[in-house]
């Protein structure tokens, strides 16, 4: 049963514009979205509300990964939009690809943008975590992504 919820934001010094480009471009998300450890790979990608995406994150040293999803170093998962607000908000529903039911269920992610000053504002709600994530391991690599979106648009 899906237990947990994070909402972690940063500031993004680029234009509101960027930063949505960067969260909707497939080429650019896999530059990002993976944390620190994992590298992400796209399969494919419709951005439209109803259309889906099918990504995989994959461990970089297994010996130091918490095991993945999939596989024993992945985590394969696909995403349907939900909500789309361009430079606004983008609502995602998650599903992981695991025979393990702990990792069973439908996650959301809210994905907002807003103007503050020097830049913008990104925060992602996550709800529905499944029972095999630990809130403070998504909210850490929640936390990773955004530092590698900052780092990709503040160059």
């Amino acid at each position: 049963m899906p237990t947990g919820t994070t909402d972690v934001s940063r500031v993004i010094h680029a234009p509101r514009e960027a930063v949505y480009d960067a969260l909707t471009n497939p080429e650019k998300r896999v530059k990002w979205l993976a944390p620190d450890n994992m590298k992400g790979v796209i399969h494919s990608f419709d951005l439209r509300v109803g259309g889906t995406y099918r990504m995989s994150l994959t461990y970089q040293d297994v010996e130091q990964s918490m095991g993945g999803k999939t596989t024993a170093d992945t985590d394969t998962f696909t995403g349907r939009f939900d909500e789309i607000i361009p430079n606004e908000k983008v609502v995602e529903t998650i599903l992981f690809e695991a025979d393990d039911p702990k990792f069973a269920g439908e996650m959301v992610m809210t994905w907002r943008l807003k103007d503050v000053d020097g830049g913008t504002e990104i925060g992602v709600l996550t709800e529905g975590i499944p029972e095999g994530i630990k809130p403070e391991d998504n909210a850490e690599g929640s936390q990773m992504s955004l530092r590698n979106l900052a780092a990709l648009l503040e160059q």
